[in-house]
């Protein structure tokens, strides 16, 4: 993420297109199309959340001229999305952001492992927030809520007990000396740094909140 985000007055396209996607109103913080366009930006879903309940109050005099401007005319701002979507070098740093340096944070939990593809370290937040909530003797793919979680990332139950099983390795009340080094490790490593010794109330509630990427 930009150490200064940058905002263009552009970018209230963007927002007011998505604040008017069905069901109209602020997305929820991590929805994934809430997600997708904070890539796009570099700037983060709490950020963008903020301004679409600027959108929501018609809190400026631009906002309330792009509102009456689109707001019943969606062909219309989609072209005026497309138009701005097709500017040379559109979201790059030689563009918008030229001058600043560009620091990712947040965008890393949503780009996937370079150790597998198919897990992103939003999985393994996830993850580890069921982690707590089950004994090691439950980590296993019949277990519902492995099934559950599995279901709503679109992975297998195997992929699921795989990050419960690293995570065994991160723990240290946990001694188990046939757990077997993972790929996964310094992924899990790095989300335990982060999340493993805090306030489990509290990831479960960012759990909460992460579960809207996956709707």
């Amino acid at each position: 993420m930009a150490k200064n985000q940058v905002w263009h007055d552009d970018f209230w396209l963007l927002l007011l297109q998505l604040y008017l996607k069905k069901p109209v109103g602020t997305k929820a913080l991590y929805s994934k199309d809430m997600v997708d366009l904070s890539l796009e930006l570099h700037i983060a879903p709490q950020a963008l959340q903020a301004r679409m309940r600027q959108i929501e109050r018609l809190e400026t005099p631009l906002i309330e001229r792009l509102w009456q401007t689109y707001s019943e005319n969606p062909r219309r701002l989609q072209r005026a999305v497309s138009t701005l979507r097709q500017m040379k070098d559109f979201g790059a740093s030689d563009a918008f952001y030229s001058g600043v340096e560009i620091q990712e944070s947040f965008e890393k939990d949503f780009r996937p492992l370079a150790e597998n593809e198919r897990l992103k370290p939003v999985m393994l937040i996830l993850a580890l927030n069921l982690y707590f909530q089950l004994t090691p003797a439950t980590m296993v793919e019949e277990t519902p809520e492995v099934v559950e979680l599995a279901r709503q990332m679109k992975l297998s139950p195997a992929e699921v007990v795989e990050v419960l099983t690293t995570f065994q390795s991160c723990d240290p009340y946990f001694t188990k000396n046939d757990v077997e080094p993972s790929p996964l490790l310094p992924a899990c490593q790095h989300i335990w740094h982060r999340y493993g010794n805090g306030d489990p109330n509290q990831l479960n509630e960012l759990a909460q909140e992460l579960m809207a990427y996956f709707k």
